[in-house]
């Protein structure tokens, strides 16, 4: 992606009161506002978004990191997607590349589920609003969230809306989220074969090796989700007569 270079910013009372720097945020005001509904982030995670060309905030005479509102719901993207498209960075990089080339890429890995536009931010739904938004019942939900494919919270970002789409289309085929209960076993066992694969670098316990693990698990994620592609459509090229 092609990240704009670092703007230069004077440390100076002066130059912070009245003009576009007074409006940029410090790494602690981004965590303060992002922490809310990424739990894991740290400055250790934004340095490592940096360092891989997801964003590039402006820098004081300092060195110190200063991040406009844009920078702030570009991380807030970037973080929605892996945590709820368990997307790899370099996805995620390339996708909005093709975005800041003012195209239209589909979303990454061929789902269905719709991300959110850098402008407006990561959306958030209230119980009421994921209905209306994917036209599903109270019924669906409440079975989702017993199937354990949707987890009860206050809100709910769009990787729950296009979950409940899905289940809203297989509901009019005759499969209900009771039918999915092996999805979130066969999901559990996948976590195990990424956390086995990781350990290595998790027994190192440094701020590195933590971001390192994030990113990985990303994407050995993406690298399962293509062997399992591949083997459903493959069965299904059985039923054809």
């Amino acid at each position: 992606m092609g990240a704009s270079p670092a703007r230069s910013l004077s440390d100076g009372a002066n130059s912070l009161s009245g003009g576009s720097a007074a409006r940029l945020l410090s790494i602690g005001q981004v965590l303060s506002q992002l922490s809310p509904e990424f739990s894991d982030i740290s400055p250790s995670k934004l340095r490592f978004l940096e360092e891989r060309g997801l964003v590039s905030p402006a820098r004081t005479q300092s060195g110190y990191r200063k991040f406009s509102n844009a920078d702030v719901e570009r991380l807030r993207l970037v973080l929605a997607m892996q945590r709820d498209c368990y997307l790899p960075l370099n996805v995620i990089k390339q996708y909005l590349h093709d975005v800041d080339a003012g195209l239209n890429p589909p979303m990454p890995g061929g789902t269905t589920a719709t991300v959110p536009s850098m402008l407006g931010g990561a959306r958030r739904f209230s119980r009421d609003d994921l209905l209306r938004e994917a036209g599903a019942t109270a019924p669906l939900l409440n079975d989702a969230i017993s199937a354990s494919l949707v987890t009860a919270t206050e809100t709910y970002g769009d990787a729950a809306v296009g979950v409940l789409k899905a289940l809203v289309e297989l509901q009019k085929v005759g499969i209900e989220p009771r039918h999915l209960r092996g999805f979130r076993a066969a999901a559990d066992r996948e976590v195990g074969l990424i956390e086995s694969a990781l350990l290595p670098i998790a027994r190192r316990n440094t701020v590195s090796s933590r971001a390192q693990i994030a990113e990985r698990a990303a994407e050995i994620s993406a690298q399962l989700e293509i062997v399992r592609g591949s083997l459903i459509r493959a069965a299904l090229g059985t039923l054809a007569p």
